[in-house]
């Protein structure tokens, strides 16, 4: 079953590249690439892909591979957390971003809908990295 989830989160990101590149190019707003971004890296979280969430933050140097593993059992649990206490994470919404193009950091600012029908809205920072928007 995850395999389906990712197969179609990479379909649908292929639609999105395919359909935007036919258009004409046009500046970027930063606020909103940062917002995408972090909600997509919530979205692997949502979709059982660990490995692609904790790829999303932010290392100027390389990890050994025993701590990434750890990262990957936090997210894990993390999730496991959420399904205790509110049944789990439904959705994830893109609410809004500020950032500093100057200094290369922002804030992302996303609602998470759990599966108990709360909701809470969190802030995310952010790094920009040679172009992508990286979870800090």
């Amino acid at each position: 079953m995850r395999h389906i989830k990712y197969i179609i989160y990479v379909g649908i990101a292929m639609t999105l590249l395919a359909a935007s590149s036919c258009s004409p190019a046009k500046p970027q707003n930063p606020n909103e690439l940062a917002v995408r971004a972090a909600k997509v890296y919530y979205d692997y979280l949502i979709a059982g892909n660990f490995e692609a969430y904790v790829d999303g933050f932010y290392r100027p140097d390389s990890i050994p591979g025993s701590y990434r593993e750890q990262l990957i059992v936090n997210a894990k649990q993390y999730i496991g957390q959420l399904k205790d206490d509110h049944s789990g994470l439904a959705a994830v919404q893109a609410i809004s971003a500020k950032t500093d193009t100057a200094r290369h950091v922002g804030r992302a600012f996303l609602m998470l809908c759990f599966a108990d029908s709360t909701k809470e809205e969190i802030v995310v920072p952010m790094v920009l990295h040679d172009g992508n928007w990286y979870l800090k």
